[in-house]
Order: structure tokens, then sequence, then C-alpha cells
């Protein structure tokens, strides 16, 4: 016996058919198009019938939805639950090169490295949480990265019926992103040696030591071939030469001071601690000639703890030679500058008291190996204060003993550099504890003296597994977290310091701002307050501890 042909019919029509095609299997469906769409393609239909009203009311929302989804400007397809395309808009099939229909959506964008945040997607979007991916386009030159968003499509019931995905080309992103990644490596770089080769230095070679990785970097990830580096005397207000290429020899040599006239571009820049594009050296009121030929220029300050501490200058032949990008990848590099200068103590204004000096050369040498002495005490107590209470008691003795070491060397610090600064709030942060999960060794360093000048004690954890054993084990006021920890995605990592210590604030710290996990969104929605950005400046520090602005001075 022949199989009876199916019959699709499309809302309310009593009567319709009215019992003439008895031999036929007819289906009534809602007029819902979604409903209809997948019905039809999950049916072997020979006709579609529907009353003249009906059928019209359709059409139109169906014609008008199908023309918003052909068009939108992202590749948008449709997937059933297991992840295979069922439909794709033509800017998805252009991402895909091919008819994607019928294949899954990882073998429709091409194969290529893939980076999330769940190690199947197409699973976690089927169990009705929205999930993302990014692909690398290795056989397609031209569109080498592709991100898609993967969402579940929910029935009136709640299950999930279809998955959406959303692709879009961040190409551009992850280009930018490469060039930010080699800018922040490169400013790892710049000092270029440990501190204890910089202290057997002296100044002039640690000078030309910097001369040299700055043309490097700048020549090579810049690629600027004209420039000039100046640094400010903060008591003559003098900028001062350090290094130049491609300069005229007069300017090079040139007397400039941070002042807003009659002092070029340069001491503009150095006055008002602001970036300066000059669009055309021929009509600019600041612009005193600098390299041969020269008709633009970009200047921006170089600023450690939001001080003007020099300025970088680039010169171009060509009118309005630099665009928004050259500025904001120029002045994420001179923050790198600003620090290799303080890092190799350059400037004079820089120095302190013999006393200060003293205490701080003493924290410097003993801050990190104590703070592993922490770290592994914490750890091994986390493992054993269950199991050994005799080892508990020695590690505990342990901690106590390597913090009253710290706390002794802070004490005579603040007493052998007393100041009428220092009973005015100088020390904004006196009595609080704030541990930095940081793996850069010198950004750790850099923690320990801030905090001391602010009154705070610091202990630091090179991964995220030493910070989380020492937050479990001691009361800190604050915890600064890197973004991505060496051992830890950044939001796990900032999960379970909460977890451990749920009295702190922690605050995510970057270089850059650029999170492909999404731990600082996720985070904030955690409730965290604070991105510290760095190098670290005092008012964020401070703030971030305090969970507020700074305490006034008194009097004030």
């Amino acid at each position: 016996m022949p199989e009876r042909p199916r019959l699709l019919l499309i809302g309310p029509a009593p009567g319709l058919l009215n019992g003439a095609m008895p031999e036929a299997d007819v289906q009534p469906v809602s007029s819902d198009p979604a409903e209809v769409t997948r019905t039809l393609r999950d049916g072997d239909f020979v006709a579609v019938v529907a009353a003249p009203e009906v059928m019209a009311s359709f059409m139109e929302q169906f014609g008008r939805d199908e023309l918003i989804l052909q068009n939108i400007d992202k590749g948008l397809a449709i997937l059933d639950p297991n992840g295979v395309v069922v439909w794709a808009n033509p800017f998805f099939c252009q991402y895909a090169g091919q008819d994607p229909v019928g294949h899954t959506l990882l073998e429709s964008l091409g194969t290529g490295v893939m980076a999330s945040d769940d190690p199947d997607p197409i699973a976690v979007a089927r169990a009705g949480r929205s999930s993302s991916l990014r692909l690398h386009r290795t056989g397609n030159p031209d569109q080498p990265f592709l991100e898609a968003d993967i969402r579940p499509a929910l029935d009136s019931t709640g299950a999930v019926t279809q998955l959406v995905a959303l692709v879009r080309n961040v190409t551009a992103e992850v280009t930018q992103q490469q060039k930010l990644d080699a800018l922040h490596q490169a400013g790892r770089e710049l000092a270029g040696l440990d501190p204890e080769q910089l202290a057997e230095m002296n100044v002039p070679s640690r000078v030309e030591l910097l001369k040299i990785n700055l043309r490097k970097f700048i020549h090579d990830l810049l690629n600027y071939d004209t420039i000039e580096v100046r640094l400010l005397d903060r008591k003559t207000g003098e900028l001062k030469p350090l290094l130049e290429d491609g300069m005229l020899p007069e300017a090079a040599n040139r007397s400039l001071y941070a002042r807003p006239q009659d002092n070029g571009v340069t001491g503009y820049v150095a006055y008002t601690g602001k970036s300066y594009l000059c669009v055309d050296t021929a009509n600019d009121p600041h612009y005193i000639a600098g390299a041969a030929g020269a008709r633009s220029s970009m200047t921006v300050p170089l600023q450690f703890h939001d001080e003007v501490i020099g300025t970088l200058n680039v010169e171009s032949p060509r009118v309005n030679g630099f665009g928004p990008n050259d500025l904001q990848f120029t002045e994420l590099f001179s923050k790198e500058i600003a620090v290799a200068l303080h890092t190799l103590d350059l400037l004079s204004a820089q120095l302190v008291c013999t006393a200060a000096q003293s205490i701080e050369a003493v924290n410097k040498e003993i801050a990190l190996p104590l703070d592993e002495v922490l770290a592994g005490a914490s750890v091994l107590l986390e493992k054993w204060h269950r199991t050994d209470p005799d080892a508990t008691q020695r590690l505990r003795k342990i901690l106590d003993s390597a913090r009253q070491v710290k706390e002794c060397i802070s004490r005579v610090g603040r007493s052998l550099t007393e100041t009428p600064l220092a009973s005015s709030g100088d020390l904004p942060l006196l009595g609080k504890r704030v541990l930095v999960v940081e793996s850069d060794e010198r950004l750790r360093r850099s923690a320990h003296l801030l905090m001391e000048r602010l009154g705070a004690t610091a202990e630091s954890a090179a991964t995220g597994e030493d910070g989380i054993a020492m937050a479990a084990d001691a009361d800190y006021d604050a915890i600064f977290q890197e973004v991505k920890p060496p051992d830890l995605g950044g939001y796990e990592c900032y999960r379970r310091l909460h977890v451990a210590r749920p009295t702190a604030i922690i605050s995510l710290t970057t270089g850059f701002g650029y999170d492909l996990a999404h731990s600082i969104v996720k985070a904030r929605t955690d409730g965290m307050k604070y991105v510290l950005f760095k190098p670290w400046r005092q008012e964020q520090v401070v703030r971030a501890v305090l969970d507020g602005p700074p305490p006034a001075p008194n009097g004030g």
C-alpha cells in the first residue's frame, strides 16, 4: 500500500479540507514562522495548506525575518543540537568557503587553533548555556581569525531545539593584540638585566644599555626611524637629551624646557602631560624643526605614577603621518619606557634620603625570598594541617617568624624616614596587608616598594596556587591578582581567592586591558570593583585597598 502524502496545515482552518482528502496525512501547525520552519525541515511534506488570510500573514512575517537574517552583516547559522549546520546566511557561507549545510560548525569554518573557555562549546550550548570559541583559519590568509558565539534556541517548554551561531572576523583585533603583546614583552626586556646585574653597572653603562634596547624596539615594533627621547630634570625643568636617531644636529643639541611656549612640541607635552599630534609642521604653532624634511610629528609624555619624567618624539616626512593606532601603541610603549627608566634608576629625582635607600635596599634583597618562604610554608600547611600536628606547628612558627622579620624592617624604616608629610596622610595604607599574585618578578619587587612607601605590608606569590594557599592562611585586606596567572585561568584563580579570603578586596591587574578569557567581565559580574593597569598608579592602589578614595590629610 503506497504511503499517504503528507500535507502541512498552517494555522486554524476549520473545514478547509472538509474531509476531501482522506488519503492524505495532514499535520497541523501554528502560524509561528519559527515553528513552521522547524516542522518543514523535519518532515517530508508534499504541500503546504492554509487559509488565504493566514498564508498572507505568515508570508509577510516570514519574508521580513528571512530578509533580515540574509542581510545581517555577520555570519549567522542555525545548527541542530549536534552542531550540524541546517541553514546559513551569505556572510557565513563566505567564511565557510563552501556550502556549510550538513557539516558541523567546525568543519564549515575550517580547522585551526581553537581557543574557548569550554572544552566542548557545542555541548555547553546544547545544555542551555551560551558559549564562544575562536578559530584560526590557517587555510584562508584573508580571514585567518574568526570568533563564534553559540546560543541555544529554546521551545515553549524550555527544551533546546536548535543552536544559533553568530560568527565575526576578528583578524584586526587579534593582530592588534599580537602587537600589544610584543610591546609588553619588549617593555619587560628594556632593562635587559636582573636587579643584581644592574647593581654592578654604573650610570653611563645603564644609559647605554637602555639606548640600545630603545632603538631596537622602537625601530622593530613601532617602525619609527626618526626618534628623540629626553628626560626631565625636575629641579630645573630642562628636558635633557637621552638618545636620538635622524634628528638634525642643532635639534638634538637644542635646550628645551617643560614650558607651554617657545620650547617646541616637546616642551609643550612635558608641561601639559598630554600627547600631541602635529598634523602639518608648516602650520603648527608649537613645532620647531627637528628632523630634516619632517612634515608631521607625534610626541608623548613618559610618565611614572602620573608624573612626567620625560618625552618621546617621532617625526614623519608625510603630512598627517600618524593616526590613532600609532598614538595608542606609542602611548602604551611609553609606559614601558618609563618603567625601564625607573628600574635603571636614571633619574636623580627618584632618589630618596640615605636612610630610606638603605631600608629599600634591605627590602629589595629579602622581600621576594621571604615571600617564597611564606608561599612554600602556606602550601605545605594546607596539605598537612589535618594529618600532621607537629609539622603544622613548625610551619606556623616559620610563617610567624618570616612575617615578624618583614614587620621589623618596615617599622625601622618608618622610624628612620620620618618626614613632616608622614603625619599628614603620606602613609594612607598604614596597617594594611596586601597580597600580590604576579608572575613578573620585576613587578613583584615594584609592588613591595610601592606598598612600603604607602605604609602597607606586602606579600607576593608568583603563581595562582601559591597565592591561594597564602590567602587561606593569612588575613589580607586586599589581593591584587594578575589577569592570567601562569598556572590557572584568571577567573578560576579569582573565584578560589574569593573563597579562601572572602573578606579581602580582590582586584585584577593587567598591562593593556586585553582579556581573551573575559576574566575581568566575569569577575565584575561577581562584584569586583577595581581593575589596576600596569604600571600601578599610587591613587589606584590606595583606592582599591581602601575600597574608596584615600582619607584626607590631617587638618585638610
